[in-house]
């Protein structure tokens, strides 16, 4: 087996920077570091890299990025980010420090990935931020990794963790929201058909070669130009080596107790070490401390099970709970009874905001605005919750609905859905009565919700939650259909439920640190040595979700800080 690269890495026992976690914050740390001349020892637990990350969209926020003003998109800046972050945080001085060097560095810290790797980022212009509040925006602040060629990576490829089997279409095709409309409709002009046979016939040609398709997008592009960047300079990575516990002398983390396939060692670290272990969002016990519950379900991978956290809490770190609201960021999740993590498919933006759907709790009353955020969505069932069972919520749609625009996993363009029912993926009755009845929610309250919002859709207007009042409710809705894009009636059936359920997609409690990414202790001092970044970092959203890429773009810009500020110390 394969642990490192590079035939001395395994005499490897001294390095400058030792880096725990190979997702986004690790390996940007890691990166960073070795730009600068370092020598750098990556330890991943499991076999690929890439982590939760690899399995999302890949959005990051960066207020004030020189991508968007270059492209044309002017107006944001680091005051204005700052202005509507601390008009959603209950406590602005919490964290503060942090998050002040986050906004200062974040544009210079990409431009440096840019400039010195093979990261590339492209602008996404109208992307608005997830709240209509003082300071925020709705162009220039998110960027999307650009697409990666994962034959650039050779036999490496293998090494890049794949996304959900959900993400992909014959099994192992990535696609992108651009390339959904020309898949859908390819047989509608010859240039849809050539898009579509075109990125098909790549497909197959990849599978010839490689376990899936090439053509990362994403998150996995993140992914795949980080760990291309890390090959370039020969930065080792040793795969399947998880932390014991951290080496501690004279009051300074030294370097860390490893356990990999060679058997158990410790590594020591010149310059310092970094904690990105994706957060505990697997550990039973630091969810029920840091969570307030043991919450169902997780879209973490399998291997975040907090040992960066729970290492750096038994050398005296601090960490603040109380301080990061619910602790988690959210997403309502459907289940498909399949895949690496017990089948579970976000529902980020492509139902919830179109017109002709809502959601309801057991007693069949909407609950939320449903075109809001993931995150602002989950809130919304937490708070129903208190009152009348919520989990699972229930999405209420028409079968032309899910034909049109898609109901989670069910892709659009489906006709035939009798299939998703055998599967358990969706309930469907022709009357409204009886698809109460099966769902186990109250029949009356459903009925009346249905009536109210046909009457919503007629005026244009929720009187209820305000379904496409904001610049997000809009975006992500139908901008052919009128009055309000995101408010359509629901007809006379048959009609198509579907449970959602809350899980956490990345922690916001998690290791307090200063401006520099190091961690703190009890104290609130620098514990010296010691970095966080990444999940495994307190957010410096304090559990707040101002918008698209809340934890991918500080992951990038505080491995950036660490890696220069241990750099400049030593």
């Amino acid at each position: 087996m394969s642990v490192e690269h590079g035939a001395e890495a395994a005499k490897v026992r001294e390095v400058d920077w030792l880096v725990i976690g190979a997702g986004v914050g690790g390996m940007s740390a890691a990166l960073s570091a070795a730009i600068l001349g370092r020598s750098v020892l990556v330890c991943e637990k499991a076999s690929q890299v890439g982590g939760t990350a690899s399995t999302s969209a890949g959005t990051v926020w960066i207020p004030g990025n020189h991508q968007n003003i270059q492209a044309g998109f002017v107006g944001d800046s680091a005051e204005a980010a700052r202005e509507y972050l601390d008009g959603l945080i209950d406590d602005p001085q919490s964290g503060r420090a942090a998050r002040e060097a986050f906004l200062a560095y974040g544009p210079d810290a990409i431009d440096w990935y840019v400039k010195h790797s093979d990261l590339r980022f492209l602008p996404c212009g109208v992307y608005p931020d997830y709240l209509d509040r003082p300071g925020a925006a709705t162009v220039g602040r998110a960027m999307i990794p650009e697409p990666f060629d994962g034959r650039a990576l050779g036999a490496e490829f293998r090494r890049v963790r794949a996304p959900i089997p959900e993400y992909m279409i014959f099994d192992g095709m990535m696609v992108g929201k651009a390339d959904i409309a020309p898949l859908v409709g390819r047989f509608r002009s010859f240039a849809n058909f050539r898009y579509a046979a075109s990125l098909f016939a790549r497909y197959l040609i990849d599978r010839v070669r490689y376990p899936r398709g090439t053509r990362l997008m994403l998150g996995n592009a993140l992914i795949g130009r980080l760990y291309a960047s890390l090959l370039a300079r020969k930065v080792p990575v040793s795969f399947e080596t998880r932390l014991l516990d951290l080496q501690i002398e004279s009051g300074r983390v030294t370097g860390a107790r490893l356990q990999g396939p060679e058997g158990e060692r410790v590594v020591r670290a010149r310059l310092g070490t970094v904690l990105a272990t994706g957060g505990f969002g697997r550990n039973p016990a630091l969810r029920k401390a840091f969570l307030g519950a043991e919450m169902p379900d997780s879209m973490l991978v399998p291997e975040n099970e907090g040992e960066g956290v729970a290492a750096a809490l038994a050398a005296g770190a601090l960490s603040l709970p109380a301080d990061h609201g619910t602790g988690a960021f959210w997403s309502p999740v459907s289940r498909t009874g399949s895949g690496r993590w017990a089948g579970l498919y976000p529902h980020l933006a492509m139902d919830r905001a179109k017109p002709g759907i809502i959601a309801v709790n057991r007693a069949g009353r909407r609950f939320v605005n449903e075109a809001d955020s993931y995150h602002h969505f989950v809130l919304g069932m937490f708070e129903s919750d208190r009152a009348v069972p919520t989990r699972p919520a229930w999405l209420i749609c028409e079968p032309d609905f899910v034909r049109k625009y898609g109901l989670g996993a069910i892709h659009p363009g489906t006709t035939r859905l009798a299939p998703f029912v055998e599967r358990g993926w969706i309930t469907m009755a022709d009357s409204l009565d009886e698809l109460a009845r099966r769902i186990g929610v109250d029949a009356q309250g459903l009925a009346d919700s249905v009536e109210r919002i046909n009457r919503f859709a007629r005026l244009g207007v929720d009187e209820d939650f305000g379904k496409g009042s904001t610049h997000l409710n809009r975006y992500n809705g139908d901008a052919s259909h009128g009055p309000n894009p995101c408010l359509g009636p629901i007809g006379a059936g048959p009609y198509c439920a579907m449970p959602v359920w809350p899980a956490e997609i990345g922690t916001s409690t998690g290791l307090e640190t200063d401006q520099h990414a190091r961690v703190l202790d009890r104290e609130g001092q620098p514990i010296a040595g010691l970095y966080a970044c990444g999940n495994d970092q307190a957010s410096i959203m304090r559990g707040t979700y101002p918008g698209p890429g809340t934890t991918l773009g500080p992951a990038l810009v505080f491995g950036y800080l660490a890696a220069h500020h241990a750099h400049e110390a030593g």
